[in-house]
């Protein structure tokens, strides 16, 4: 049994505002957290370092009949990554992998929508952008996310998590400007392994967070 790091998802990004203190106060810096479970923990960063908030929706792919192991994910733009390794040795077939694409594509949609309320998303060009989650595990909806904000030009994109394995790190290094990780357990399991207490972060939870950092900012 592992020993919890964080006491919860609050608690984590105030780990991670130590790692992060060279962008206070940035003006061309803007956090981007991962909903859900990346939010509590991007807020708290937000906050301790005076940045402004937002949120950049994507979506893990589940293996049919194993949703919680990604064969890839999708993100804002149209932006589809797959995992051809899992792919190829679980012998997914292209329809069952549009089916589960189409699902996800519209709880993308109602995410926007839920989060906004019809805010338009911030431009992110020319800007240093630290996209936040509440951890990584194989690392594929991080990588969705990349590919997606970097078809809007920006100047850095700063991968900023409490918790990860050093190999996922290492593969997101290629696509990011930096990685930044608070801990990178051995063996890794799970994200919510290192946390005392997570449970599902609600849409309402969201919202209220995004609407006090648009209040505080």
């Amino acid at each position: 049994m592992h020993e919890p790091l964080f006491k919860d998802r609050r608690d984590a990004g105030r780990h991670l505002v130590a790692a992060l203190a060279d962008y206070a106060g940035d003006g061309d810096v803007i956090v981007l957290a991962l909903p859900r479970g990346g939010v509590p923990v991007a807020f708290e960063v937000a906050q301790a370092l005076k940045l402004p908030l937002d949120i950049f929706v994507v979506r893990k792919l589940g293996v049919p009949g194993h949703e919680e192991f990604a064969m890839g994910a999708i993100a804002s733009g149209g932006v589809r990554v797959l995992r051809d390794d899992v792919v190829q040795t679980l012998r997914i077939s292209p329809a069952e992998i549009a089916r589960v694409a189409a699902r996800e594509q519209a709880e993308l949609e109602r995410r926007e929508h839920a989060y906004r309320g019809g805010r338009a998303s911030p431009s992110l060009e020319g800007r240093t952008l630290l996209l936040v989650d509440d951890g990584l595990a194989t690392g594929a909806t991080m990588e969705a996310a990349l590919e997606a904000v970097r078809q809007q030009r920006p100047a850095r994109v700063v991968v900023a998590v409490p918790v990860a394995p050093a190999e996922t790190l290492a593969r997101l290094g290629a696509h990011a400007d930096a990685v930044v990780c608070v801990a990178t357990p051995e063996p890794f399991d799970a994200v919510g392994c290192w946390y005392r207490e997570f449970p599902q972060t609600t849409d309402d939870e969201v919202r209220t967070l995004l609407a006090q950092a648009a209040r505080a900012g």
